[in-house]
C-alpha cells in the first residue's frame, strides 16, 4: 500500500504535468477527485469558485493574495472562453488600461457578452467579475486578443472611452495616444460612425500632447466629409502631460515618461534643496563607510532576512568564512549579508564617480548590473541558486506579495530599463532623480530577486549627485515605506513616498552636515 508521501507525490506529478506550459489556472474536471482533494488539503491548489482552481504554495501565509493576483488575468481569459466562447470582450476603459501597460488588478472586471446575465461572480480577495448583457458585439475589426483577453484595439478604445477617462487616467490616455502611428487609424471609425464630438476631443488631446499634425488632419478630414467639428481639450488645464515621442516607442517607455512628468512636482514640493556636491569628497565617502553597518542591517531586514548587527560586523571584518565554516556556507542570511557587502563596495565606487561630476544616470546604467551580480554571487558559489541567476534581467513574470500591482511583463523590461535611465540622465533635479528612480525601478522589478535592495542602492547613488547624504530606510519604518510605495504604484501618487524619503533625508542632513563639510 502506498504511503501518504507517495500518494502526495503522485498527485504532485499530475499537477506538474498540467503546469508544463506555465499554467496556473485549471478546471476541476482536469483532475480526479482524489488528486484534487489531496492537493487542496496540502495547499498546492486553491479553489476560486465552483469548478475552478489555481496553483498555490503550501508555504503561503494565511490571507496571502499573491497566488490569486498572479492567476487573475489567466483565470478571466479561461473562464470567459469557457462560458461565452468568442462572444465576449472587456470594456473600452479596461482595454485602454491594458494597452498602456497598466496591469493593476481591478476590484471588479466587467465582461460584455450577448450571453451575459448581468450577474456578479464573487472571486477571491474581494475581487469580482460582472457579466454585462450586450445586445450586439462590436465589429470584429475593433477587437484584438491580448494575452488571451479580448479587448478593443487602441484606436477603438480611444473613441469609446468617455471624456472623464482622460481626467481620471491621463497617463494611460497619453500612452495610447503615443502609439497612434497615423491619424487614419482614428479617422476611419470616426468617419464611419459620424463621431464629430469625439473627433474634436481627440484632436484636442493630440494637440495637447504635441501631435498638432495629427490633430489638424482629423479636423480637416472630418470637415471635408461635412461634419461640424469643434476642437476641445479633454485634459484638465492643470494636468501635466508629456510631449510624446515617435509612435515606434514601446508603450512601457511612454508610460514611464508620463509618470515621470506627472510626478516631478510632488517630489520638488516635499524635498529640501540640494546641498550641492561636497567640498570634502573624502569626508562624504568616509561617512558612507561609517553608515554601512546600519544600512546593511536595515536594508536586509526590510527584505525579511534575519540579520543581526553581529553578523554584519563579522562579514565586514572578514570573519565570514564559507570555505571553512559550514554554517557560513549554508546560511541564507549570511550569504545575503556577504552579497550586500560586496555590492555595497561597487555602489560606493559609483558614488565616488558621481562626486567627481560624472553623469549619475550614465553611471547607474553602466554599473547596476554589477551591483546585482555582487549581491547574489555568494549564493551562486555556495550552490544555493544556479549560476544562470546572474545572467541579468528576469525572464519570467514576478508578483509582489499581497499587492494588486503587477510588475510589467518580462518582455517589457528590456524596453523599460533603457527608458528609465534615459529619464534619470535627462532629469536636472537630484531629488526627482532619486525618488522617482527608486520608485520606478521597483515598479519595473527588472530582476528575479533583490529589487528592493537595488532600488535603495540606486536612490543613494542619485542622492549623492545633489550632495544629499546616504540615507537609510529603517526596518521599523517598513510598513509606512511599503504603503507609500504601494500608493505610488497603484494610484500613481508620488506624494506619500516623496514625503517619506524627504523626511529620512532631512534626518540624515541634520546628523551629517558637519562631517560632510557642506
Amino acid at each position: 500500500m502506498a504511503t501518504p508521501n507517495e500518494k502526495l507525490a503522485a498527485s504532485l506529478s499530475v499537477l506538474q504535468e498540467l503546469q508544463k506550459d506555465g499554467r496556473r489556472v485549471f478546471q476541476s474536471s482536469e483532475l480526479s477527485r482524489v488528486h484534487r482533494d489531496r492537493l487542496l488539503k496540502h495547499g498546492f491548489m486553491q479553489a476560486v469558485m465552483k469548478g475552478w482552481l489555481i496553483s498555490a504554495s503550501p508555504g503561503a501565509r494565511p490571507g496571502d493574495s499573491t497566488p490569486w493576483f498572479a492567476s487573475f488575468w489567466e483565470f478571466c481569459a479561461l473562464y470567459c472562453n469557457e462560458r461565452f466562447g468568442k462572444d465576449w470582450h472587456l470594456s473600452p476603459e479596461q482595454s485602454l488600461l491594458l494597452h498602456a501597460e497598466n496591469t493593476i488588478i481591478p476590484a471588479q472586471l466587467v465582461i460584455y457578452s450577448p450571453k451575459g446575465h448581468n450577474n456578479t461572480a464573487e472571486l477571491l480577495f474581494r475581487s469580482s467579475l460582472y457579466d454585462l448583457k450586450e445586445q450586439q458585439l462590436p465589429s470584429r475589426n475593433n477587437l484584438v486578443v491580448r494575452n488571451g483577453l479580448r479587448v478593443f484595439s487602441p484606436a477603438a478604445a480611444l473613441i469609446r472611452v468617455p471624456e472623464s477617462f482622460y481626467v481620471r487616467n491621463p497617463i494611460e490616455t497619453q500612452v495610447v495616444l503615443a502609439g497612434i502611428r497615423d491619424a487614419s487609424e482614428l479617422l476611419r471609425p470616426l468617419l464611419d460612425g459620424g463621431h464629430s464630438a469625439i473627433a474634436g476631443r481627440l484632436a484636442g488631446a493630440l494637440r495637447r500632447v504635441g501631435r498638432a499634425g495629427q490633430a489638424g488632419e482629423i479636423l480637416s478630414t472630418m470637415k471635408a466629409a461635412g461634419y461640424d467639428v469643434r476642437e476641445t481639450d479633454p485634459f484638465e488645464v492643470a494636468q501635466r502631460v508629456f510631449a510624446i515621442g515617435p509612435a515606434t516607442e514601446a508603450p512601457i517607455a511612454g508610460r514611464l515618461q508620463a509618470i515621470w512628468s506627472a510626478s516631478r512636482d510632488a517630489v520638488l514640493e516635499s524635498f529640501p534643496k540640494p546641498p550641492g556636491l561636497p567640498k570634502k569628497q573624502t569626508a562624504y565617502l568616509d561617512f558612507v563607510d561609517g553608515i554601512y553597518q546600519s544600512d546593511a542591517y536595515h536594508s536586509l531586514s526590510i527584505e525579511g532576512y534575519r540579520v543581526s548587527p553581529e553578523l554584519v560586523e563579522r562579514v565586514m571584518s572578514g570573519a565570514w568564512d564559507p570555505a571553512h565554516h559550514e554554517a557560513d556556507r549554508q546560511s541564507r542570511d549570511a550569504l545575503a549579508a556577504r552579497g550586500y557587502w560586496q555590492a555595497f563596495q561597487k555602489v560606493k565606487a559609483a558614488v565616488s564617480k558621481v562626486l567627481a561630476g560624472k553623469n549619475q544616470g550614465a553611471i547607474a546604467r553602466a554599473d547596476h548590473k554589477q551591483w546585482y551580480r555582487e549581491l547574489f554571487e555568494p549564493c551562486v558559489v555556495s550552490g544555493l541558486i544556479p549560476a544562470s541567476a546572474l545572467a541579468g534581467y528576469r525572464n519570467d513574470a514576478v508578483y509582489l506579495r499581497n499587492s494588486r500591482y503587477v510588475p510589467p511583463r518580462w518582455e517589457a523590461v528590456r524596453d523599460a530599463m533603457p527608458a528609465l535611465f534615459d529619464l534619470i540622465e535627462a532629469e536636472p533635479e537630484p531629488s526627482v532623480r532619486a525618488v522617482l528612480g527608486h520608485w520606478l525601478f521597483g515598479d519595473i522589478h527588472p530582476y528575479p530577486d533583490g529589487n528592493g535592495r537595488m532600488a535603495r542602492f540606486l536612490m543613494n547613488v542619485l542622492l549623492a549627485s545633489g550632495g544629499y547624504p546616504w540615507t537609510v530606510v529603517r526596518v521599523e519604518d517598513r510598513t509606512e515605506y511599503l504603503k507609500a510605495l504601494g500608493r505610488a504604484s497603484i494610484d500613481v501618487d508620488a506624494r506619500p513616498f516623496a514625503s517619506f524619503i524627504a523626511e529620512r533625508v532631512r534626518w540624515s542632513l541634520k546628523k551629517t552636515k558637519r562631517s560632510l563639510g557642506s
